[in-house]
C-alpha cells in the first residue's frame, strides 16, 4: 500500500476542466492528485521562420511552475532572465509530443501554443501537461472547424502522457512527489492511443534495473495512458 492509500497499479484521482480560461482559444485545468496545471491553447497567424512558404503550421509549448506552487517559492525566470534548462526540456517535450499527433500541412501557415503553468505541483507536472495540453489544443481545433478556419481536422490521435517508477522495490503508476523522490527508477512515457511511444525517459538512481522490470512499467504505463486518453476523450464530447 502506497503513502496515499493507492494500488501499485492505480492512477491517483484524475479530473479535466474544459474551458478554464475565458480568453483562450482552447483551455482546461488538469488535475492529478494535488498536482494541477493549467494549459491554454492560443492561435497566432504566422509559423517559425523555417517554415515561412512551405505551407505547414506548427504546435509548440510553453511551460512554467507559479512561485507558489510548491513548499518553497520558486523564483520567476523572468526574473532570471532566461528559462532554466529543466524548462526548456519540458516545453520541448510537450511540443514534441502534440506535434506526434499533428498533421501540420493540414493546420497550414499558422501557429498553436499550448501554455502549460503549474498552479500546484507534487510530482509528474510534465505529463500532466502534456495530457492537458492536449485537450486545450483539441478545443482551439475545435473551435477553428466551427469557424471554418481549418478545412478538416489535423489532429489524428489522442496522447496523453504518465510516470512510472520503482518505490521501495515496487513497480508503481503515476507518481507524487513523495515517491519520486526516493524512487529507485523513474520513467516517464508519452503514448498514442494505438499504443505507439512518442517518448520514454527513465533513468535508475544507483541500482540498474532488469528488461523485466522495464517490462513491468511500460505494462503499467500502458494501463495509466489507456485510463488518461478515456478521459480525455468524455471530457472532449461533453
Amino acid at each position: 500500500m502506497r503513502s496515499d492509500k493507492r494500488k501499485p497499479n492505480q492512477l491517483r484521482p484524475i479530473k479535466i476542466h474544459k474551458h478554464f480560461q475565458k480568453y483562450a482559444s482552447g483551455s482546461c485545468l488538469i488535475e492529478c492528485g494535488n498536482t494541477k496545471v493549467v494549459c491554454a491553447a492560443s492561435l497566432e497567424k504566422r509559423v517559425p521562420p523555417f517554415l515561412k512558404g512551405t505551407g505547414k503550421g506548427w504546435v509548440t509549448a510553453e511551460y512554467g511552475m507559479l512561485p507558489a506552487s510548491c513548499t518553497e517559492r520558486i523564483i520567476r525566470e523572468s526574473s532570471k532572465g532566461k528559462p532554466s534548462g529543466r524548462t526548456q526540456e519540458i516545453q520541448r517535450l510537450i511540443g514534441r509530443s502534440l506535434r506526434a499527433v499533428v498533421d501540420l500541412g493540414v493546420l497550414g501557415e499558422q501557429m498553436i501554443t499550448v501554455d502549460c503553468d503549474v498552479l500546484q505541483g507534487d510530482g509528474g507536472t510534465r505529463t500532466a501537461g502534456i495530457t492537458g495540453a492536449f485537450v486545450a489544443m483539441s478545443l482551439c481545433v475545435q473551435k477553428l472547424l466551427k469557424e471554418k478556419a481549418l478545412a478538416r481536422n489535423p489532429i489524428h490521435h489522442h496522447v496523453a502522457a504518465v510516470s512510472v517508477g520503482i518505490v521501495d522495490g515496487v513497480p508503481s503508476l503515476d507518481l507524487c512527489y513523495e515517491e519520486d523522490a526516493h524512487a529507485e527508477v523513474d520513467m516517464n512515457v508519452v503514448m498514442t492511443d494505438e499504443g505507439k511511444f512518442v517518448e520514454v525517459q527513465g533513468t535508475a538512481e544507483g541500482k540498474p534495473f532488469s528488461t523485466q522490470q522495464m517490462n513491468q512499467l511500460m505494462a503499467l504505463a500502458k494501463k495509466g495512458i489507456t485510463e488518461l486518453i478515456q478521459l480525455q476523450k468524455k471530457t472532449l464530447h461533453a
